[in-house]
């Protein structure tokens, strides 16, 4: 089976022309849309705009019952209306799902890695998803589509070996919906609402003190940098709880050469593993982005507007060298077929016994600043004979490694964590 994954063909990686040119727009017109919820400097900014309801106020005027039966009578259902998708003791949770993992170096041989779900582990993470949903809505309701629970599986279940994972539905804006531009300020905030409402009934109900990371990657980014903007970061008391926050390909800003002082006023940049309190924020890029690029500039992608006349840049924070310079990436990818319309643009998984693939040793990364840009720079090594394929820029220059963000340092990530956790003192 390895033989397979080391002459794994590009062709595997194509679709359809025409598929990929749809999904391409419909993910630049989600992001663009998402510039509406996302926060000004001012922290004290209202979330939405004037012109759009107290998100609040709209999540009270807009019960949850727009799920269907089915999914909340399969969803962990709580009492202040939160639908989860992951949970501790929740039946199916993709938050816990299996681990293993095949290693292939870059001779070609291959080794078994066992890990599970951590028993009893001492923080939480609290994770949004990013946009997935394929539902023709102008908002996803809060059914759990495959679409949903893959990403979980994808992007969270590894963090399950550090931390309890919390994970809600929220009904965010669809690929579909946006692509024929009939979103609103309405819809953007019943969609923060719900992320909103979500974190309140954890923080109520099931925190009880632990200390929490944030994982949110690009609309899941979007929604959480507006939660601890204006949430968290004025709250010294709630600051104490948060042990990181990985907000990753969603251009959180800071103050230009500094590590704080653009979305958040008082949670600094990680700049090494035994800090807490801090952000890791990064878009990857295996080349510099181009003037039109919607992630690591601040005069374009979805924030341009609301960034513009400030002197910021967007954070790249490096997770395999936190203090700067170069290191080796540890990337995890989940072998099922992707369901839905992202499914159709990702790579084809490779043919091995396990539900993860790793591949050490084939990627290093770099914090690059230049040309007003900020990104993480992806290189390939060149390692004699190693022919295991790379990943590539699946959605096109302006997106970069976009796609691919969390997988290709998951595994720095889930290990940032457990060095934090270590570290962490509420």
């Amino acid at each position: 089976m390895i033989g397979l994954f080391r002459h794994w063909p590009r062709s595997l990686f194509s679709t359809s022309q025409r598929a990929r040119q749809a999904i391409l727009v419909g993910v630049a017109l989600a992001l663009i849309a998402l510039a509406g919820i996302s926060c000004d400097d001012d922290s004290s900014s209202s979330p939405v705009p004037s012109a759009a309801v107290d998100a609040t106020a709209f999540v009270t005027a807009s019960p949850r019952a727009t799920a269907s039966p089915a999914a909340t009578a399969s969803a962990a259902t709580e009492a202040s209306g939160t639908v989860w998708l992951c949970r501790p003791g929740l039946p199916d949770n993709p938050c816990e799902s299996r681990l293993e993992a095949t290693v292939v170096s870059a001779d070609g041989t291959s080794t078994a890695e066992a890990a599970a779900p951590a028993e009893d582990p001492p923080i939480d993470c609290f994770y949004v998803y990013p946009t997935v949903s394929g539902q023709t809505t102008v908002n996803a309701t809060l059914d759990i589509d495959p679409e949903v629970k893959a990403i979980a599986v994808q992007q969270a279940s590894r963090f399950s070996q550090v931390c309890r994972v919390y994970a809600p539905v929220y009904r965010q804006l669809t690929l579909t919906t946006i692509n024929s531009g009939t979103d609103s300020a309405e819809a953007r905030a019943l969609a923060y609402g719900d992320v909103l409402s979500a974190w309140r009934d954890y923080l109520a109900n099931h925190n009880d003190g632990r200390g929490v990371v944030f994982i949110g990657h690009s609309q899941g980014t979007f929604m959480l940098t507006n939660l601890i903007a204006t949430e968290i970061d004025p709250d010294p008391d709630l600051r104490r709880l948060v042990v990181s926050a990985l907000l990753i390909g969603g251009n959180v800003t800071v103050a230009a050469g500094q590590d704080v002082g653009g979305d958040f006023q008082n949670i600094p940049a990680c700049r090494s593993a035994d800090e807490t309190g801090c952000v890791v924020a990064y878009s990857s890029f295996d080349r510099e982005p181009p003037a039109d690029s919607f992630f690591g500039r601040t005069d374009s992608g979805p924030r341009a507007t609301e960034q513009a006349g400030g002197d910021l840049e967007v954070l790249c924070v490096n997770p395999a060298s936190l203090a700067g310079g170069t290191g080796p990436l540890q990337p995890y990818f989940g072998t099922a077929k992707f369901p839905g319309p992202i499914g159709l643009v990702l790579p084809q998984a490779p043919s091995v016994p396990t539900p993860w693939v790793a591949s050490p040793g084939l990627y290093t990364a770099h914090c690059e600043n230049s040309g007003g840009a900020s990104w993480l720079q992806i290189d390939t090594t060149d390692v004699a004979g190693d022919q295991r394929q790379v990943v590539y820029e699946t959605l096109g220059p302006t997106f970069g490694l976009h796609l691919f963000d969390v997988n290709l340092a998951l595994g720095n990530l889930v290990d940032l964590v457990r060095q934090q956790t270590a570290a962490f003192s509420p």
